[in-house]
Parts: C-alpha cells; sequence; structure tokens
C-alpha cells in the first residue's frame, strides 16, 4: 500500500511527521537510491528501499485478523489489571491492539491489526461505520421500547441510541433464548463504553449475551470463541476502501439561500394555517 513518505517515517519511529517533512526537504531521505525532495511523494514500505543519513528505515509490514473474542478476555493490554487480553489468542510477535473494543463479558468480532489509522478510521463515529450485535435480553421488549432505543436514551448526561433494533430468531448460532428472554439485532455506528448494555437496561430489559457479529463488511462468520483468522486480500482492500476520507460537500450560497427561502415559506405557511 502506497502512503506518503513522511507518514511513513513517523511510523517508523525516525521523527514526528513535520521533523519527517524538514529530512525530506533537506535532502537526507533516498527511496530506491534516489535522493526525495519533494513533499507528497508516495512510496510502498513493503517494496521501496527507504534510506535516511544513508541508514536503513525498518518499516514494519501491517497485519490483519478477525478474532472471536470469548467471554473472559479484555480486548487491549492493561498491565495494572489481572484479566486476560484477546491480543495473546493471536499469535504475532508484532505490537498488536484491538480495534473496536469488547468489554471483559461481551464476545464476538474484534479486529486485531497494527494499523492504526485504518483502525481509527473503522471505529470513529464520524466515519459511520455499522457495528451490528446480537443481545440476549431478559424479558420480551415490545414495539414502542425497540422505537424508545432507536429515537435514544438520556444516560448519565450523555444521549445514546441505535440506528436499528429488531427481534432476531429465537434459534440463533450462538445459542437458543430460554423462557423470557430475547434475542434483539442492534446496529448502531457509535459504539460509546458498554452502549447497548446501559441503553437495554434502562428500558428495562438488561442484557444476558453481547456478541458483536459484523464491523462494515467484515463478518464474524463461523469463527468459534477464541478462533481467529487472518483477512484475506480482498477484505483489508474493503476495509481501506470504506475507510477512505469522505470529500467535504462545497458550500454554495445559492444553494443556502433557496433552502433557508424554502424554510421562510414552510414556517410562514405553519403560522397562516394556526391562525385560520
Amino acid at each position: 500500500m502506497r502512503e506518503r513518505l513522511h507518514k511513513i517515517l513517523a511510523q517508523a519511529g525516525v521523527a514526528s511527521r513535520r521533523h519527517a517533512e524538514e529530512l525530506i526537504v533537506a535532502g537526507r531521505v533516498r527511496v530506491n537510491g534516489k535522493v526525495v525532495a519533494e513533499l507528497g511523494t508516495q512510496v510502498d514500505p513493503e517494496h521501496d528501499t527507504i534510506l535516511v543519513d544513508n541508514q536503513p528505515v525498518a518499516v514494519e509490514s501491517k497485519a490483519y485478523y478477525l478474532l472471536n473474542k470469548p467471554r473472559g478476555y479484555i480486548s487491549d493490554r492493561d498491565e495494572t489489571a489481572d484479566n486476560k487480553t484477546a491480543l495473546d489468542l493471536v499469535p504475532d510477535g508484532r505490537r498488536m491492539f484491538a480495534a473496536g473494543r469488547l468489554d471483559l463479558t461481551s464476545e464476538g468480532l474484534l479486529l486485531i491489526t497494527n494499523d492504526g489509522e485504518l483502525a481509527n478510521r473503522l471505529t470513529h463515529p464520524r466515519y459511520e461505520h455499522e457495528k451490528e450485535y446480537l443481545a440476549l435480553v431478559f424479558g420480551t421488549p415490545d414495539d414502542k421500547t425497540l422505537e424508545r432505543l432507536e429515537r435514544g436514551i438520556l444516560y448519565e448526561g450523555e444521549w445514546m441510541r441505535a440506528d436499528r433494533v429488531e427481534r432476531a430468531g429465537r434459534h440463533q448460532p450462538f445459542g437458543e433464548a430460554g423462557r423470557d428472554e430475547t434475542w434483539l439485532r442492534i446496529i448502531l455506528h457509535e459504539g460509546k463504553k458498554r452502549q447497548i448494555r446501559h441503553m437495554c437496561a434502562a428500558v428495562g430489559y438488561p442484557v444476558k449475551r453481547l456478541i458483536r457479529v459484523r464491523i462494515g463488511s467484515l463478518l464474524l462468520g463461523k469463527l468459534k470463541p477464541g478462533e481467529w483468522r487472518a483477512l484475506t486480500s480482498a477484505e483489508v482492500a474493503q476495509l481501506r476502501k470504506e475507510t477512505q476520507p469522505r470529500p467535504l460537500k462545497k458550500f454554495s450560497p445559492k444553494r443556502f439561500s433557496q433552502k433557508r427561502n424554502q424554510s421562510y415559506s414552510s414556517a410562514n405557511n405553519k403560522t397562516k394555517s394556526r391562525t385560520r
């Protein structure tokens, strides 16, 4: 994957991005034996030879794994805790981390990678990537309750809502719902800490099990708890495509004026109808 040279130097720990730009402009960086002094130059760290002051730059290759996190594992490393970490289930000697964390008692899809930028774009609410969960709740929530979860709930001063909530079948690959239990399919793009658990408890239907089955186009599939696999090149390419920054819409004064006039007209019509 081709990336900007100054970004690769920063990722390799050579210098900060700004200092890396200064190194490039000063002619101290060579790519495949040629001095590169132009900012914005893109290179492929897995195929190009990069030197700074004639010293080779070691760039760690990117790795991507899909893990079915079992209960009882935290998603990341915590030196202050005694809990087992899901990172130890994937035997890779590189410094890896989880993209999109799951709490200790939650299960399901966890992306393990050392690609920080892709992970951030995949999990940050700003990029609006869907996360899909199966939640086994106590009780049988009615339609009004599901609508309330979609409208949003104020929890400890923070607004939480799901994009879509629906009842799933009683029989799921992860188990059958017991008497007075219901499987819910919940889709959201925010992913605030313990969001689904807080929301369901707030409407009177606490969560018994919570399993993430999808992030964007990435599916958990048939992996059993504790099992993992490397992503295919096609899956990685699709994730990169999904996480490309969206172009900003250009501001159009004329369009803004038209919308404002339409808004004023609509408001006036409503006022007139009330006074009749």
